[in-house]
């Protein structure tokens, strides 16, 4: 991760600040609030503000005047009860603000996750940071074959150093061509001419250039991003940024969490077919796929669930 000084200033006078308030604060959370957090090679996660608490959600159920209930324990069976039964709205009223620094192609993945506020770095007025994605060498893989959208087995180590290597250099020169352009014009061979318009000029940039935004949504779309993207299929760099969430999210609303991880990341949803496999199983029946409708791959999802792999 890179920031410059006067960014290393920005924050340590922004975490220096102590304001009086009356809304409720989660101490885990103001702990770090403002503080970047590490992602990939270049890239951040930081908290800039944030809105209501596990209280608030409470709060919003049961449209009361007060925090929550007298019970702590009442609280939290609560919304165990609304994260189980997916009763939705009052994890709405809970808001997160994130100050994002991404490659490009993460946040085209990002970005379809259109229930949030975001304003992006703008190119057409700034000039980009010369900053790209390299990936790993442990990170480079070939095309899954069974897996259009995914990767397979990771390519021998001379060969992922010639990726690498490949990718660094196409990155550099792109960057060259783009300081180039907005210099002169021209692409540096001297003709007269003027600068080519920032907004022209980064066209010729590799999606591994580093982006920024701010990022705003709600608890609930939060929680939905997180469930999708810190799943092992998801892509291994916008995962990397959804595990930073999920962990924001335990220090947020640690109870919402906990319920969060029992109900939708550690659980399980079962079709009807495969219910009724367990069912006839449970019975003692001996039954197939055939037997209950399912197919090949419904059928390898179930024994997955089951811990049955292979």
């Amino acid at each position: 991760m890179t920031l410059e000084p006067d960014d290393r200033d920005a924050i340590d006078d922004l975490r220096a600040q102590e304001r009086a308030t009356r809304r409720a604060t989660v101490p885990a959370l103001e702990e770090v609030l403002y503080t970047p957090f590490p992602v990939l090679d270049h890239g951040f996660v930081r908290v800039v503000d944030y809105m209501g608490d596990d209280a608030a959600i409470v709060q919003a159920a049961r449209v009361s005047y007060g925090s929550g209930t007298k019970s702590v324990r009442s609280d939290a069976g609560l919304i165990r009860y609304l994260m189980r039964h997916r009763h939705t709205t009052p994890f709405e009223m809970c808001e997160l603000k994130l100050h994002v620094k991404l490659p490009i192609f993460v946040a085209r993945q990002w970005i379809r996750h259109r229930t949030a506020n975001v304003n992006e770095y703008s190119a057409r007025y700034s000039i980009l940071d010369r900053e790209f994605y390299l990936p790993a060498a442990e990170a480079v893989a070939a095309q899954s074959a069974t897996n259009r959208q995914g990767r397979g087995d990771t390519l021998p180590a001379s060969a992922a150093d010639e990726v690498r290597r490949r990718m660094d250099a196409h990155a550099r020169a792109a960057f060259d061509l783009y300081d180039a352009l907005l210099a002169d014009g021209d692409g540096g061979d001297g003709d007269e001419g003027g600068a080519v318009a920032r907004e022209l000029g980064r066209a010729v940039l590799p999606l591994s250039t580093y982006t920024q935004w701010y990022w705003k949504i709600d608890l609930h779309n939060l929680l939905h991003f997180v469930a999708l993207r810190v799943d092992p299929h998801a892509q291994a760099e916008i995962r990397a940024y959804a595990e930073v969430l999920r962990d924001l999210v335990e220090r947020w609303v640690p109870v919402t969490a906990e319920a969060f991880r029992d109900y939708r990341l550690q659980g399980a949803n079962l079709s009807r077919g495969q219910l009724e496999a367990i069912r006839r199983r449970l019975r003692g029946d001996v039954v197939d796929a055939a037997d209950v409708g399912l197919s090949a791959r419904e059928w390898r999802e179930l024994a997955t669930i089951l811990g049955e792999e292979g």
